[in-house]
């Protein structure tokens, strides 16, 4: 194998697991160092900076992080890290005097976003800044889009939208809500140098089944019906209530079924119960407050009398794969299953809607009537006109919405500057050594199992009766610095100089984990076998050094190093070092021929620094 270039960019930010996770590419471990230090500003200017809505995400991301979280190959649970990034919302002070200022002059140019939830919301807080003028269309009378009108109140607070969602049109963004935009051909005459279409996923998959039209008045979509909710449009539902689906709106629909009189309320699903879309701890949150998970079970009709919903009939169902692999639901042979009940809510599935564009702009469409759209530059066929969040590609979380808005900044930005968009400006890399002393460093380097902490929750009883009564009450300080200790500092980085080593071994035998070997080189497969201990895992790189004196070179496994640096302790020579490893993905600011920042108190990440 050649040597390993740490040089690049995405070496060890691939090391950061939690970070090389998230869309977003937060510095997880950077602002969980910050929070234990009390430094909770700091902190929420970091995440603040990367994935715009600490306090929303810090209660609803869908946490890709976490899966990846290197906690997790010690013990059972990873870091509870978006909750950490509640820690640094909750026990913020006034950051306002930290956020970009509205810019003094416009650069001439108008950027119209339609749809004001976080992919818009994003393009507007990297862009107003440098002097764009934005207007924000929107159909609602507030911003958030569906991070409003979808998301329960029992887990995001009204308040806290208006905090996050105010933070960037303050940037001077002019809000044009209450005006839905009907037509795109309309509004690319209005002279917009740019139009980015953020409108999400809006329409609410439909069940056509036998009885679904007689019934139809108990019969709910149930992304429509939780937005009716939102709004206090729907105050109550009947005692039983079925929920069909199995992803997170589906979890959303039955624990607020049960807050607005829904006593007997079930969840019903055609997958097996680990199949499901929804996230672990969403089925958890149901599970806890009384709602059955029913699996393996397809609605067949929907029963009724009088023109009124008795219930729903079910075919079981059995999961057969073939020899490759592909799972078939295949019918039980069983009787089929009714269950009654007084409402249904359909939560299976979303799709796109564009009925608004006109299909004569140069705007071309694929054979699942979404918007041609390239997956780095979210530029569609018609220049100008970009799209992201669930607009550009279909459903996915609100990490991904802010990925994509940034994104696609980027390429607004420099097609308004006449460059070519095609050319994205690469990421800012720091490596920092962490010594302080011989075999001393500036971080905690103690390695020990802690459980995760379990975050505090309303009393049941009370939770389930108000809609709008948060149930998570969030880490206060002390269990958020115990949580923020359990972070293994993924991205203080062991490296390696060649020219110090004399092949002592004294790394390799103290290495709690095995990771480092001296060795023969070879091919990568080769190589992988003859480690100290093999090294498994193809998705994570070794890191190989250049030839030694004995002509053997060090390899080390990078996908269980804990990054304790007991070799950098034990090394004699100084040959292991512990570096700070800090990737700071550009945004549209840090574009060539971008304005410079007026106020340095406007970058969180050198605020934070200093």
């Amino acid at each position: 194998m050649q040597r390993t270039d740490i040089g690049r960019p995405d070496y060890f930010h691939k090391v950061v697991d939690c970070q090389w996770a998230c869309p977003a590419h937060t510095p997880v471990p950077e602002y969980i160092r910050l929070i234990a230090e009390g430094r909770y500003s700091d902190a929420y200017m970091i995440n603040w900076k990367s994935n715009v809505f600490p306090g929303i995400l810090g209660r609803t991301c869908d946490r890709p992080c976490e899966p990846a979280c290197r906690r997790g190959r010690v013990e059972d649970e990873p870091v509870a890290i978006c909750r950490l990034k509640r820690v640094a919302a909750d026990n913020k002070d006034d950051i306002t005097g930290r956020l970009p200022p509205i810019a003094a002059t416009k650069n001439g140019k108008r950027i119209a976003l339609i749809g004001a939830g976080p992919a818009s919301l994003t393009v507007a807080r990297d862009l107003a800044p440098l002097g764009y003028d934005i207007h924000l269309y929107d159909g609602d009378a507030k911003g958030g889009g569906m991070i409003r009108s979808q998301i329960p109140r029992f887990r995001l607070p009204e308040s806290v939208i208006d905090e996050e969602v105010g933070y960037i049109t303050g940037l001077g963004v002019t809000e044009r809500y209450g005006e839905r935009v009907d037509s795109l051909k309309s509004l690319l005459g209005q002279g917009y140098d740019a139009v980015f279409v953020g409108t999400g996923a809006p329409r609410g998959r439909e069940l056509n089944l036998p009885g679904r039209e007689e019934a139809k008045a108990n019969i709910h979509i149930g992304i429509d019906w939780l937005s009716s909710v939102s709004f206090g449009h729907i105050e109550k539902i009947g005692k039983r209530v079925i929920v069909l689906g199995g992803g997170n709106t589906a979890m959303d629909c039955c624990r607020t079924s049960r807050r607005l009189g829904g006593e007997d309320v079930k969840v019903i699903v055609r997958s097996g119960f680990e199949e499901m879309k929804a996230s672990p701890w969403e089925k958890e949150d149901a599970i806890h407050e009384d709602i059955p998970i029913l699996n393996f079970l397809v609605p067949v009709s929907f029963s009724h009398s009088d023109g009124k919903l008795t219930g729903v009939v079910f075919e079981k169902v059995v999961a057969q794969y073939d020899d490759k692999g592909r799972r078939k639901l295949v019918p039980s042979g069983e009787p089929h299953q009714h269950f009654e009940c007084d409402d249904v809510l359909v939560a299976v599935g979303q799709e796109n809607s564009f009925p608004w564009i006109e299909r004569d702009i140069g705007l071309e469409f694929d054979e699942w009537d979404m918007p041609k759209v390239n997956e780095i530059t979210f530029q569609s066929t018609r220049d100008g006109v970009f799209f992201g969040g669930d607009s550009a590609f279909g459903p996915k979380n609100i990490i991904w919405a802010v990925a994509h808005g940034h994104e696609a900044a980027v390429s607004i930005h420099l097609h308004c500057q006449g460059m070519n968009i095609a050319d994205r400006p690469p990421p800012g890399v720091t490596l920092v050594s962490q010594k302080m002393g011989i075999h001393e460093w500036s971080y905690d380097n103690d390695i020990s199992n802690d459980l995760r902490n379990r975050v505090p929750q309303r009393d049941k009883v009370v939770a389930l009766s108000n809609v709008k009564l948060e149930v998570e009450l969030g880490f206060d300080r002390l269990l958020g610095y115990k949580e923020a200790e359990r972070c293994l500092n993924c991205d203080i980085e062991t490296v390696f100089a060649e020219p110090l080593c004399i092949e002592c071994d004294a790394c390799v035998d103290i290495c709690p984990m095995d990771c480092i070997s001296f060795t023969e080189n070879g091919d990568e497969a080769d190589l992988r076998t003859r480690l100290k201990a093999p090294a498994l895992d193809l998705t994570q790189d070794l890191y190989v050094s250049g030839d030694l004196k004995t002509g053997r070179v060090m390899v080390k496994d990078e996908d269980v190093c804990l990054h304790c640096g007991l070799c950098a302790e034990r090394c004699p020579t100084g040959a292991w070092d512990m570096q700070k490893f800090l990737l700071d993905i550009t945004h549209a600011g840090g574009c060539s021929k971008s304005p410079a920042p007026t106020n340095p108190a406007s970058d969180p990440m050198r605020t934070a620094a200093e």
